[in-house]
């Protein structure tokens, strides 16, 4: 077990210091993006401090791989939840806002870009980080429904992270096709990409126990209803 843990933790040591520099700039950036909601009454400092932690906490776990699929791709444990529950909480916006503040931060840290054309790249660069995390802010949908939060909570998961999947999907039959072989570039990708359903389902299955209880703390705590 120990043994695990210190495999898992180990992952930490490949994020060089520009990519932490990176992770205190862009999480003020968040919080300077959503400050607009705070203008609008909408947020305050303490749901921005939530903003911040959220993005910190979804790339702290981002780095920590349970286990490699054997189609590939890496299960983390809910390294998309703290974003998701914060979209749930404070709702779609802020949580697009989050979302995308993370997905550069994704961007940031990977070792570089395919060797195509510069609007290719600007192209992947938006499926594969800007989209394929800004969506998960569409698990607000559900945000403040009172009763029915139990309700939207996982509806909101699975939809930010199908929106996810089909983002990867595209990114990785336009751009990564000669992995496919002779297979069809469309249907490798989605089998690439298919370890996503297993981090949907630890997301769905953990929202449900802390995530309602845990979006009212956050809410009360930040002065909204």
């Amino acid at each position: 077990m120990f043994n695990k843990m210190a495999e898992m933790l180990s992952e930490f040591s490949e994020v060089g210091l520009p990519v932490w520099i990176a992770l205190g700039t862009l999480v003020a950036l968040a919080a300077l993006l959503l400050s607009v909601g705070k203008a609008r009454g909408r947020l305050n400092a303490t749901a921005l401090a939530y903003a911040a932690l959220a993005v910190a906490l979804s790339f702290l776990l981002s780095n920590i791989r349970l286990f490699r699929m054997p189609q590939g791709g890496s299960i983390t444990p809910a390294s998309m939840l703290p974003l998701m529950l914060f979209a749930h909480a404070f709702g779609v916006v802020p949580g697009l806002v989050a979302g995308l503040a993370y997905g550069v931060l994704q961007f940031l840290q990977t070792p570089g870009l395919l060797p195509i054309p510069p609007l290719y790249a600007l192209a992947q660069i938006a499926l594969d980080y800007l989209l394929a995390f800004g969506v998960l802010g569409l698990a607000g949908i559900g945000a403040r429904k009172g009763e029915r939060e139990a309700l939207y909570l996982p509806l909101g998961i699975a939809l930010a992270s199908l929106l996810r999947f089909l983002c990867h999907v595209l990114s990785g039959a336009l751009f990564f096709a000669e992995y496919a072989g002779d297979q069809n570039p469309l249907l490798y990708s989605a089998g690439y990409n298919s370890y996503m359903f297993l981090e949907m389902l630890i997301c769905i299955v953990l929202g449900l126990l802390i995530g309602p209880r845990l979006a009212k703390i956050m809410r009360r705590s930040a002065g909204i209803r």
